[in-house]
């Protein structure tokens, strides 16, 4: 598991015991070992998991809003495809459980921030109405997996190769989420080995 801080540095795990200092402030991890577990923890934000079956590479990417804003799985792809060959599109994607469209209110500035930085609005975008004080439902929504699946059709992951968790974060009692329990709440593990 990286150091994650929301950001987009990727690295290549070359070690079953790597130094800890190479995972700080990574949010995506990629490696060609076998029977090295790699992975993200999550509360809202979402979770990706990579399999590239023909150079039998993977990667584990924690992508938030401000890690999408960013194109981190584009930047996890990229180093797959420079490290180990990978080509877009032979891979294997699952989005895993986070927080979904209908709970992600967000700031106007955010929305905006999405919009400025050339995300098919119609995709991932919605207003809800005015805001209501404690109603997630009314105000700007981002889809973060809208986003992340158009991130990934982008670099030439074929549709048919994405596969999505509809679980809701936020709405579902037993996952963790930080909007409904606080920053300090428990994670969740998201993970993926070479067999």
């Amino acid at each position: 598991l990286g150091d994650q801080v929301h950001d987009i540095r990727t690295t290549v795990i070359k070690s079953p015991f790597p130094d800890p200092e190479i995972l700080r402030g990574t949010d995506a991890l990629i490696t060609n070992l076998k029977g090295v577990a790699i992975g993200v923890r999550t509360a809202d934000c979402i979770p990706i998991l990579l399999y590239d079956p023909q150079k039998q590479v993977i990667a584990a990417i924690h992508a938030g809003w401000k890690g999408t804003l960013r194109r981190i799985v584009n930047s996890a792809i990229s180093q797959m495809r420079v490290e180990y060959g990978s080509v877009p599109k032979n891979l294997k994607a699952v989005i895993g459980p986070g927080i979904q469209k209908n709970s992600f209110q967000v700031g106007e500035e955010v929305a905006f921030c999405f919009k400025d930085l050339g995300f098919p609005v119609e995709k991932v975008y919605s207003w809800n109405g005015p805001k209501i004080r404690g109603d997630a439902t009314t105000g700007h929504h981002i889809d973060l997996v809208a986003a992340n699946i158009w991130l990934l059709q982008s670099d030439g992951v074929d549709i048919a190769n994405i596969q999505v968790s509809k679980l809701d974060t936020f709405t579902e009692p037993f996952l963790y989420s930080a909007r409904r329990e606080g920053i300090d709440c428990g994670r969740m593990v998201t993970s993926i080995k070479l067999l």
